[in-house]
């Protein structure tokens, strides 16, 4: 009976497997020298030669490398002690972190051409759109715990004030990228604290001297700031009798068992009122709910300067 003959097993030279593969001479034997390709055998000569399970390792390796992972991970694939899928997975995470900042960078970009900014803004923009979510968070932490430490303030209050934090999403618009740095700088300025630490400090003189100083027990402006509004459309002077009226309602409203026509009291409530209003506080929010993607939060700027001229006017 015939003998039965077996074919030759190929054997390929490192340059057989880079014309196979694509993959350079030079990082095949790279590969190789790294243990991650052993060779099958040895020529006369004593070159290397690679076996078909060779081959198909190589290709492996190739298409791990093309994915990103390191050559320890590769190693630790093709030596089974982990797998492809839990490298995916922990690479998956790595890939979604570095479009983040991809497209953050991107913003910054279309920021600086939009806004024609000099290399120092270039350098705060890019370091302020690069915080994380955690980062962005302690931000406003850190403001508000300065804003009212050693003060007695309602804490119910000033929950709700740094309960409310900027969430930039992975692929913020110009206008909310744009939106951050501006808050990142107000939260920043000296001034800017100044004004909100006053205005906590007065909070707290308040509650010393007995007032609630609780949300629900606040006056709610809401109807006379539309009254001043519809006053600023029609062309209605602060000075005006109907406007003393007005100024003369907010001031009864914040009475509570003071005389509402102390003139004292009156200059307190004015000094607090302006505090309040402040445009900066009001830009807080705005830019805030920019960032955030709110609804818009229309300007009450102007119907607080009216009524602030109208309370002075009473007060004279």
């Amino acid at each position: 009976m015939p003998s039965v003959q077996t074919a030759p097993t190929p054997r390929f030279t490192i340059g057989e497997l880079a014309r196979r593969t694509g993959l350079p001479v030079k990082t095949i034997r790279f590969y190789s020298d790294e243990g991650l390709l052993p060779p099958t055998g040895r020529t006369h000569a004593g070159y290397r030669l690679y076996d078909t399970q060779a081959m198909a390792r190589l290709e492996l390796v190739k298409t791990l490398r093309e994915l990103g992972l390191g050559l320890p991970e590769v190693e630790r694939a093709l030596g089974g002690q982990t797998t492809v899928a839990e490298l995916a997975a922990v690479h998956v995470d790595a890939l979604e972190e570095q479009i983040r900042r991809l497209k953050l960078r991107r913003s910054v970009l279309r920021a600086v051409a939009k806004r024609g900014s000099e290399l120092e803004e270039v350098k705060l923009m890019n370091r302020l759109a690069s915080m994380s979510d955690e980062e962005r968070r302690r931000l406003i932490d850190e403001f508000w715990d300065e804003m009212i430490e050693g003060l007695n303030v309602n804490q119910e209050f000033y929950d709700r004030m740094r309960s409310a934090k900027p969430e930039l999403p992975d692929d913020p618009t110009a206008e909310q990228l744009e939106a951050w740095i501006e808050f990142a700088e107000l939260v920043g300025d000296p001034d800017f604290r100044a004004l909100i630490r006053r205005l906590s400090e007065t909070h707290s003189a308040a509650r010393d001297a007995g007032e609630s100083m609780a949300p629900a027990d606040q006056p709610d402006y809401t109807a006379l700031f539309s009254r001043a509004n519809e006053a600023l459309a029609s062309g209605l002077a602060p000075d005006s009798p109907e406007g003393r009226a007005i100024a003369d309602e907010l001031f009864n409203a914040s009475a509570g068992e003071r005389d509402p026509d102390d003139v004292l009291y009156r200059r307190e409530v004015l000094t607090r009122f302006g505090q309040g209003g402040d445009p900066r506080a009001e830009r807080y929010w705005q830019l805030l709910g920019i960032i955030n993607g709110w609804p818009p939060i229309p300007t009450q700027a102007p119907a607080v300067q009216w009524l602030t001229e109208a309370m002075r006017a009473a007060i004279s």
